[in-house]
């Protein structure tokens, strides 16, 4: 039996202005076995990157994390202080963030950047540091000279491959992958999806990766959680949701994926706006772009419901759209 690495309990997380609240992340609640890959999948602002960073402590303001547990290797991170994490942050727990270029400091070189993450943590030599730098740029396939290149001298995809490896230097429990290929082209992403089943391999890793890419995620996701407008709508395993999705939402995400295996596909596109979460729709959050709602949609809200084993929805149609 798998054991739980992470449980994520009723989260809620708002971006706080003046005259609006934004509910960014609202009642999420789903747990991460150790050792699995959980795809978190959704439209752009629908609160993907919001929640990675929640599970870091690393909302960024105005945002706040306003109730909720967040319960890492049994301690709930939310009763942390920020001391306490600034231990935990790369040494129990990393991220990979969706643009290396702004997040690699452009005045330190590839090699202070990887010795100085390890050397915060742990009490080592500068030079056993540069010889662990050394061995990880041989295992992410970059020539050990290039330790001492700047950000900007290394392509997009090397520079993904240097911030995953910023990600996996200590050897962390659990990595959050955020967008890891959205500005790189079908081959370097094809590159990095293979570096990242391989790393998952060897460091027995847990990772939680957040993209709007459905194919990406099938290639690396034990589990898929589908997001709408700040909401889990949809958990299930990855072949069960591909094979039969339950909710409206997910079925339309999947048929607006071209395949290039079928001569005879309808691409779909989901009319429509995701909602102003300082403003939500009354009822189900997707009811005002679902084809198949009725009354009851517009009136009662879903909850996230287990309705098979480790398969959740938050549909009251679900029953009626599966059996018509």
């Amino acid at each position: 039996m798998t054991t739980q690495i992470l449980e994520v309990n009723d989260l809620r997380v708002h971006y706080i202005a003046r005259n609006r609240t934004v509910k960014a992340v609202d009642r999420v609640s789903f747990s991460l076995g150790r050792s699995e890959t959980l795809g978190l999948v959704g439209e752009s602002g629908c609160g993907k990157s919001t929640l990675g960073f929640s599970i870091l402590r690393l909302v960024p303001p105005p945002g706040k994390i306003v109730s909720g547990e967040i319960v890492f290797d049994g301690e709930d991170l939310l009763q942390k202080t920020e001391s306490d994490m600034t231990k935990i942050r790369g040494k129990r727990l990393s991220m990979i963030f969706q643009d290396p270029m702004t997040s690699l400091n452009p005045l330190m070189k590839i090699g202070d950047h990887i010795v100085e993450t390890i050397r915060v943590h742990e009490d080592v030599s500068n030079e056993e540091a540069s010889k662990r730098a050394e061995k990880l740029l041989d295992r992410l396939g970059i020539p050990r000279e290039r330790l001492k290149d700047y950000p900007h001298q290394f392509s997009g995809g090397m520079r993904q491959r240097i911030m995953i490896g910023l990600g996996l230097v200590l050897n962390p429990s659990l990595m959050v992958a955020d967008e890891p290929t959205t500005s790189l082209d079908v081959i370097v992403e094809a590159q990095i999806l293979e570096l990242l089943k391989e790393l998952k391999r060897d460091y027995n890793l847990t990772l939680i990766l957040i993209t709007h890419n459905m194919g990406v995620v099938s290639e690396l996701a034990d589990e898929i959680a589908v997001m709408y407008a700040g909401e889990i709508v949809e958990l299930a395993d990855t072949s069960s949701l591909y094979e039969r999705p339950f909710h409206p939402y997910t079925m339309k995400l999947l048929k607006s994926i071209p395949n290039i295996r079928l001569t005879e596909q309808h691409v779909e596109s989901i009319p429509g706006s995701p909602p102003d979460l300082a403003n939500p729709p009354t009822g189900c959050r997707f009811n005002p772009r679902c084809p198949h709602a009725i009354e009851r949609c517009r009136e009662q809200e879903p909850p996230l419901t287990k309705v098979q084993k480790n398969r959740y929805v938050a549909c009251i149609r679900y029953e009626d759209l599966l059996n018509a």
